[in-house]
């Protein structure tokens, strides 16, 4: 990837890796927008984690009039924390359903399967994440980064449960009316859990990057706050 935060000298250049800061964000909202996919959600947590590694960067920089303006990122921050902690919640939860939904596709037992369709269905679409709250100081660039990163986080999460949601209205058509008819149905149908649950796990996987990104921006914010 193209995009190496730590190989600018920051202290001598914080301007411009702000205006890179700012780039990449516009470079992974274009990303997103053109291509909505599970692929797309994944590399683009990925790709906060090195934004977040940027802002932590330009954090490093002595600023007292910053350090007070940002003062309010703190709540939201922990906000964001928590929004990426039930995520990854919820991802371990829709494995689980998937890994059942499996054994009840090779025990041929229908009444099982349409339950754990439905059981992923209700906490895909239960848990669609609501904005968080935005720190706002007129003048600051480093709170509008900070803004900014935050709703970018937020709507990678949204989107992953909405298209996981919609995922299992694939295979969910033909689960029912053909799975328990022919055994190579049952194999075509497992293999496409297989893959989701795969997709699952790469989405929580990038949540917990994302997760721990974010614990790292916490203790400077709190660092700087209180030196």
């Amino acid at each position: 990837m193209a995009f190496h935060l730590r190989s600018i000298s920051l202290p001598s250049r914080p301007r411009a890796s702000e205006a890179e800061v700012e780039q990449e964000m516009l470079s992974l909202e274009a990303s997103i927008s053109s291509s909505t996919t599970i692929t797309t959600m994944c590399d683009g947590l990925r790709r906060l984690g090195d934004i977040y590694n940027g802002v932590e960067e330009i954090l490093g920089l002595p600023s007292n009039q910053v350090a007070k303006m940002l003062d309010g990122e703190m709540e939201c921050s922990l906000e964001l924390l928590d929004l990426c902690n039930t995520m990854q919640e919820i991802f371990v939860e829709m494995k689980a359903i998937i890994q059942e939904l499996q054994v009840a596709l090779r025990k041929g037992d229908g009444a099982a399967a349409q339950a754990k369709i439905q059981s992923y269905s209700r906490l895909a679409k239960k848990h669609f994440l609501k904005t968080t709250k935005k720190a706002t100081s007129a003048g600051c660039r480093m709170v509008t980064l900070f803004t900014k990163a935050r709703e970018i986080s937020v709507s990678l999460l949204e989107s992953s449960v909405h298209l996981l949601s919609k995922e299992i209205d694939i295979p969910k058509q033909s689960l029912l009316s053909k799975a328990f008819h022919k055994k190579k149905a049952v194999v075509c149908e497992e293999e496409q859990l297989q893959a989701l649950e795969c997709s699952i796990g790469e989405l929580e996987n990038g949540t917990g990057h994302l997760f721990r990104k974010l614990v790292q921006i916490r203790v400077s914010l709190l660092n700087i706050l209180s030196s």
